[in-house]
């Protein structure tokens, strides 16, 4: 027999009735709208591959650099609306390394490394592999026990966007004028095996991720011309913009090097700098020439 007061747990969820299906759990719209970002990237990335096929190269780039300006603002998305999740950068990770790694590799294999044969399609295999363990090398370090404030504003090795970017720079300068000749397709698998072992490598560069946090307010509508003029040059002259942008990150990276080098000199000074405070202030200098701790058994001796 039925009770006629069964008992009520609060924290228990009620069974539905039978019969009756359960209700499916409702997610947020906020905590998908990253997701879809980065879906889209991902369509964008698998598109460049098809175009790069079909030989419609500069489509093919574009599709890159739009996967790549959608990869800068999923996190940020993501964060704003406080929507991150281990799904979510897995998700991310994987989309990076079709983009940043497959789609590159695929598009100078079919421009100009397809040339070579087999090595060429060797170097375009390097790329994406050390695209990959790019990827893979940041994912621990999202485990690894929180570094300083200060090296948050540097990556360790080219970051996978930009180095998706700076392989193609060949591809820029033949739409610029550059010839395609005989010696091209060696330049490009050397130039390309080096982008490769800059990403992962151990060189520090410089990290966006905290720029924009935080402007005073007398430079907003500076930054707004700024971004609008950019644009318009980005989409009047994009090889133009693309190679002078590419040549000077390139040039950056000892500058980054030499930074980083020298707030790691900084930091190792300040945290040597309160150990020799307390070391003065565990032995103060003793007026009658003894040291404290044998003043005090003096005291307590009775002397």
């Amino acid at each position: 027999m039925a009770r006629l007061f069964p008992p009520f747990d609060p924290d228990v969820s009620p069974a539905p009735p039978r019969g009756r299906p359960r209700p499916l759990p409702q997610v947020p719209i906020r905590q998908i709208l990253p997701s879809l970002v980065t879906l889209v990237a991902l369509c964008s990335g698998l598109t460049a591959i098809r175009l790069a096929i079909e030989g419609r190269f500069e489509w093919a780039i574009y599709a890159i650099l739009f996967a790549a300006v959608l990869d800068g603002i999923d996190g940020r998305v993501a964060r704003l609306l406080r929507a991150t999740s281990r799904f979510g950068g897995q998700l991310d990770s994987l989309t990076d390394f079709v983009n940043f790694g497959v789609a590159p590799a695929v598009l100078l294999f079919a421009w100009s490394l397809g040339d070579m044969g087999s090595l060429g399609w060797v170097a375009s295999l390097v790329f994406a592999i050390c695209a990959a363990l790019r990827l893979a090398r940041f994912n621990v370090s999202l485990d690894a026990p929180a570094k300083p404030d200060w090296q948050m504003s540097f990556f360790v090795g080219v970051p996978a966007p930009a180095g998706a970017v700076l392989v193609l720079l060949p591809i820029y300068l033949e739409f610029l004028g550059a010839p395609h000749g005989f010696w091209t397709a060696p330049v490009v698998a050397i130039y390309t095996l080096a982008i490769g072992f800059l990403m992962v490598s151990t060189l520090p560069s410089w990290s966006g991720k905290l720029i924009g946090q935080r402007i005073p307010r007398d430079y907003v509508a500076p930054l707004l011309i700024a971004f609008v003029v950019f644009a318009a040059l980005l989409v009047s002259f994009p090889w133009v913009v693309l190679t002078i942008g590419v040549l000077a990150y390139l040039g950056a990276l000892p500058l980054s090097w030499r930074s980083y080098q020298d707030r790691k000199r900084e930091a190792a000074r300040l945290a040597a700098a309160p150990v020799r405070t307390e070391t003065l202030k565990l032995e103060p200098p003793a007026r009658d020439g003894g040291s404290p701790r044998r003043q005090a058994r003096v005291r307590k001796g009775g002397a």
